[in-house]
């Protein structure tokens, strides 16, 4: 379990992660839909800006989420010959475009909420305004909670966007929740523009964010130090690999990539040292079911130097070496 609560990549299989990511998303959609409609509802009678601030991220939402829905199935599709390590990374795509939908949401609510500043204006119908941003707390509180199981089990990052998507529709129905109650009941329109403005922040905040998840598997950062210090521990579970040495690891959507060299003993025969490799892959396979695997044999004490573009630093020469070099 990573920091966020997040299941590292690659721990969960690769039918079961499918399957999870599927059905949450899909529940994404339909919980989007239903407060789109709500609230442009809700909306047309009221004319409240927090409302319409609510109701513009819930737009965005919905469109970010039908990218989900289809990004996470277009993940798990098997390689083909232009894509050899997969389609995992479409996740952390369909997340960077969610990122750039809610800085876009943002800017559209502060927007408006400066202009009803300059002009404020009675809302109407307030009590049917407050029923739906009911409903809407209701249903997202539903949702991210499905999100964060998913999470638990998958650690996918288009699902860690668009529960932020949701968790920031939380604050955006409860400022609007307020900015309503405030402008129907105490008659002062101005704190529902204020709402607004509360709402914009916390989006561009959110967005800030997921843009950060996103850039880190767009990026290949490996995984967290604990991973790659436990799958060390496993390749050396075998007394006869002496040393690990140059790992790696990056993240595609469902999936871990892994590489190291190992060091062994130089008089084993070929089939000797493939054997002790393929034993070690199977140990790192039974944690991590959903990596693809490759490692590389070195003569212990008889090993060149490895040059090209990833030089290993001294450091990565330590038979416990766990640094991404």
């Amino acid at each position: 379990m990573s920091a966020q609560g997040h299941a590292v990549p690659g721990t969960t299989p690769p039918a079961e992660s499918a399957a999870v990511t599927r059905r949450v998303t899909a529940y994404s959609v339909l919980t989007a839909l239903i407060l789109v409609g709500a609230k442009a509802v809700a909306w047309s009678a009221s004319g409240s800006v927090a409302l319409l601030s609510s109701l513009a991220d819930s737009t965005l939402d919905l469109v970010a989420s039908l990218g989900t829905f289809l990004a996470v199935r277009y993940a798990v599709t098997p390689p083909d010959a232009e894509h050899r390590f997969g389609h995992g990374k479409a996740e952390a795509f369909a997340s960077l475009v969610q990122a750039c939908l809610v800085f876009a949401s943002a800017a559209l609510v502060g927007r408006e909420a400066v202009a009803r500043l300059a002009d404020p204006r009675p809302v109407e119908h307030g009590g049917w305004a407050l029923a739906v941003m009911g409903l809407s707390i209701a249903l997202t509180l539903l949702l991210v909670a499905a999100q964060t199981r998913a999470l638990k089990k998958t650690g996918s990052v288009a699902v860690s966007g668009d529960r932020a998507h949701y968790f920031a529709d939380l604050a955006s129905n409860l400022a609007a929740v307020a900015g309503i109650a405030g402008a129907t009941f105490l008659s002062l329109p101005e704190l529902d523009a204020f709402a607004g403005l509360a709402v914009s922040a916390w989006l561009v905040w959110g967005a800030i964010g997921v843009l950060r998840e996103a850039a880190d598997h767009l990026m290949d950062k490996g995984l967290p130090v604990e991973a790659r210090a436990r799958i060390v521990e496993l390749a050396l579970a075998d007394p006869q690999m002496t040393g690990v040495h140059q790992l790696r690891t990056r993240v595609a959507g469902p999936y871990v990539m892994i590489q190291f060299h190992a060091d062994l003993d130089p008089a084993l025969t070929l089939e000797a040292a493939h054997a002790i490799l393929v034993e070690a892959e199977n140990r790192i396979l039974a944690e991590y079911p959903a990596a693809d695997i490759l490692i590389h044999p070195d003569p212990r004490g008889r090993a060149e130097p490895h040059g090209g573009a990833f030089q290993e630093t001294a450091a990565a020469h330590s038979p416990q070496a766990t640094p991404e070099s």
